[in-house]
């Protein structure tokens, strides 16, 4: 036994040298961490230090491949550097993805022996590079306070696989470098905010001094695109006349003009709410609406709007940046843009302000030429400032010989009387006209309608007067009498053509009849006087919105009107100018109506009905007494559906062939089919509803679905399930009396069903 326990005991010796081994290798690791922390004391920048200290890791661990990931606190991302010839790039993930962000949000490392075996592993990188990524090693950057700053991250050991001794040796690395790598970010920071404010101040000096619209406008886009480092923005301003957001392409007069509601999108969202709109991932968000991205092929991958207010703090616009090339918009990029937007909201306003001075001169002086009334302005002290180019041409003068000359020196003689209305409109401040007036220039007599204003400022002083010369001798006077008894159009047709452009032909063209509800009843209240004057008022109002869109007043038949769209002159929306004129009859009479009721005055109600077809057009009559007018069924047709107004409780309805034409979206139901009087095929009958308001007609779109299911019940012969559609639209708005109507129709369908040659529709008695 001695022999042998002296035997083991000179074995233990053999322990001694992996003793040593262990306190060489804490030597080595020590002198290694000691090299790590001189190394990168020598470097300056953040590039630098990442650079060193992935090739350090790389190196000792004996791996293929490392990567240093920091983490952006502001935009929730890793984020590490790679050089591509002189430049450095960012390259960024979540910091919640990857095994990289795994590590970062577990705080605890990890050895990936397979990473396609791996859950967290994104393969997706291989796929897209040809790298084959076999092993991983990944352990969390720890300050020595234990703050989790990043991630260090080798992949593909050379020989075997990767041990707990790596991550630790790993680990101890990454502590090391935690406190550099920490410091060195927060002084890149601190020079990338002194840089970017540097900048700011220049950008905003830069771009206030400009004063023409299109190129603010230009600059403020190209300095927020180039401030943020994004691919795109846009700065739009309102248009408080047409409450749209409206910003200018390109310069000079290539520039074009995008306008928008300013309630829609995400600049309409701004806009309305004054609230900043940060979306990291536009696809992710119910906000964006992906469809210019479609029509443009651009891709949307985020979105930063911030309202422009101005000193006052009203809201004048929004601006709009796309796509920051590197992550989402931070919160300093919103501050920034929001100082940025605010320091320049004076240059903006100023700018729009000239801009809008601009534009009123530019179409001042165009309607002034394109104008054929001749126009003369005088100053304060009399003197003769401006005339047109109709007015020279009345005048038959050069623009030398009137320019600069004294009125009472040059309305003189024959024409003394215009410097005496002259001075009375001067003296009493108000306007004069004189109708059918007799002037001489140049020695011939010429009948006038003559219009004279004073000019006066925003502050009630004088500023001169304004001479208005209509021309009436002749053909104008032929065309003044003439448009008094038919349409306008018709009017100039006839006098430039003559008798033959009235030649019967057959065209296509929208008619449209319009008839007062309940007119026999108004009139028995209001007596022949009081008739008239309320005819007057009402067709004045509506042939107004018929000319409007180009429609040819026809006829008046009592209290009802019949106009056409296509004829004398046709157009390629004709059936759109018709609906349209529709639209706006039925809203102008409720403007009336209110006007009336506050009068105590009842209000008038009408329908409408169109109708598209094929029509006869010409003069019809004797030879002393002729009269241009339309027939044909397409005619009878449109009359017959404004009848069918007070059937179906509607104010405009339209045939299936104006349907069929239109190029406009509107809000339009089917609410029958229908053979008419005189007709022995049934017609497609629609309703129009653009002009109903929430007030006017609740839920008006969820009643329109519901009546669309109870009208193919009906016509399926499914009495009860039509009848129960028909009553939820009415418990959504008890005034929809065509469901009221439907259900009558029902109830007795159900008792008396039609025969089996019923084809849906309803013949009208």
């Amino acid at each position: 036994c001695p022999p042998i326990i002296l035997n083991m005991k000179k074995d233990n010796p053999l322990k001694k040298p992996a003793a040593g081994q262990e306190r060489r290798r804490k030597s080595s690791e020590a002198e290694l961490l000691l090299d790590i922390s001189k190394t990168i004391a020598a470097f300056e920048t953040l590039d630098e230090i990442l650079k060193s200290l992935v090739e350090i890791t790389t190196r000792e661990l004996k791996a293929d491949r490392g990567t240093i990931f920091l983490n952006d606190s502001e935009t929730g991302e890793l984020y590490s550097r790679v050089a591509q010839g002189n430049f450095q790039r960012d390259i960024r993930i979540l910091n919640n993805t990857g095994v990289a962000g795994h590590v970062f949000t577990s705080g605890e490392g990890v050895i990936v022996h397979n990473a396609y075996e791996d859950a967290h592993f994104n393969r997706s990188i291989d796929e897209q590079t040809g790298y084959i990524t076999k092993t991983i090693l990944c352990v969390p950057i720890r300050t020595i306070k234990g703050e989790i700053i990043g991630a260090a991250q080798v992949l593909n050991k050379k020989k075997g696989l990767f041990t707990k001794a790596d991550q630790k040796l790993l680990v101890a690395m990454t502590t090391q470098a935690a406190i550099a790598l920490q410091s060195t970010q927060f002084v890149e920071r601190t020079k990338q905010f002194r840089r970017k404010e540097m900048e700011f101040f220049n950008v905003v000096s830069e771009v206030t001094a400009e004063i023409d619209l299109g190129a603010l406008l230009q600059k403020v886009m190209s300095e927020a695109t180039r401030m943020l480092n994004a691919e795109r923005a846009t700065l739009f301003l309102n248009d408080e006349k047409t409450n749209e957001l409206f910003s200018k392409v390109g310069l000079g007069l290539a520039a074009t003009e995008i306008r928008l509601p300013n309630h829609l999108g995400i600049a309409g969202a701004v806009f309305t709410s004054r609230e900043t709109i940060n979306i990291p991932y536009a696809y992710a968000d119910l906000r964006f609406n992906p469809a210019f991205d479609k029509k443009t092929g651009f891709f949307t991958r985020s979105i930063l709007c911030v309202p422009v207010i101005n000193k006052d703090g009203k809201i004048i616009g929004v601006t709009q940046v796309l796509n920051k090339r590197s992550g989402p918009f931070t919160a300093e990029d919103e501050s920034r843009l929001r100082a940025f937007t605010a320091q320049v909201s004076i240059s903006l306003e100023n700018a729009k302000l000239f801009d809008d001075v601009q534009n009123m001169k530019n179409y001042s002086e165009s309607m002034l030429e394109s104008m054929s009334n001749g126009v003369i302005t005088l100053n304060e002290d009399g003197k003769i400032v401006t005339c047109n180019a109709a007015g020279l041409r009345i005048l038959q003068l050069a623009p030398e010989e009137i320019l600069k000359r004294k009125a009472a020196d040059f309305f003189t003689g024959a024409n003394g009387w215009i410097i005496e209305k002259i001075r009375h409109v001067e003296e009493s401040g108000k306007p004069d006209v004189i109708m059918d007036a007799e002037a001489e220039f140049a020695g011939t007599r010429i009948s006038v309608n003559l219009t004279l204003l004073p000019l006066v400022n925003t502050a009630k002083k004088k500023l001169g007067s304004m001479i208005i010369i209509d021309d009436i001798t002749s053909e104008k006077r032929m065309k003044s009498t003439m448009s008094r008894y038919m349409d306008p159009g018709l009017a100039d047709q006839i006098l430039e053509g003559g008798e033959e452009i009235l030649g019967g032909k057959s065209t296509v063209a929208t008619v449209l009849f319009s008839d007062i509800r309940g007119f026999t009843t108004l009139t028995e209240e209001l007596g022949a006087q009081g008739t008239v004057s309320l005819l007057n008022e009402y067709f004045t109002i509506m042939v107004d919105c018929i000319q409007k869109e180009g429609g040819m007043l026809d006829k008046f038949i009592g209290d009802a009107i019949m106009a056409a769209f296509g004829v004398p002159i046709p157009h390629e929306d004709d059936e759109d100018r018709a609906v349209r004129a529709a639209i706006g009859m039925i809203r102008a009479l409720h403007v009336w109506n209110r006007q009336r009721s506050a009068e105590g005055k009842k209000p008038v109600g009408m329908g409408i009905g169109l109708n598209t077809d094929t029509i006869v057009s010409g003069n019809i009559g004797s030879p002393k007494r002729m009269d241009y007018t339309l027939i044909g069924d397409g005619v009878n047709l449109a009359s017959r559906l404004e009848s069918l107004c007070k059937q179906y409780h509607a104010s405009i309805l339209i045939s299936e062939n104006t349907v069929r034409r239109l190029k406009g979206t509107y809000r339009i139901r089917e609410v029958d089919r229908v053979q008419v009087k005189g007709k022995t095929e049934s017609v497609g009958v629609c309703e129009v509803l653009d002009y109903h308001t929430e007030e006017s007609s609740p839920n008006l779109m969820e009643v329109v679905t519901l009546f669309r299911d109870g009208l193919t019940l009906y016509r399926r012969r499914e009495w009860d399930r039509a009848i129960s559609r028909f009553n939820e639209a009415l418990r959504l708005n008890p005034d929809e009396n065509l469901c009221g109507m439907y259900i009558e129709r029902c109830i007795r369908f159900r008792d008396e069903p039609p025969g089996d040659d019923w084809d849906g529709g309803w013949i009208m008695k």
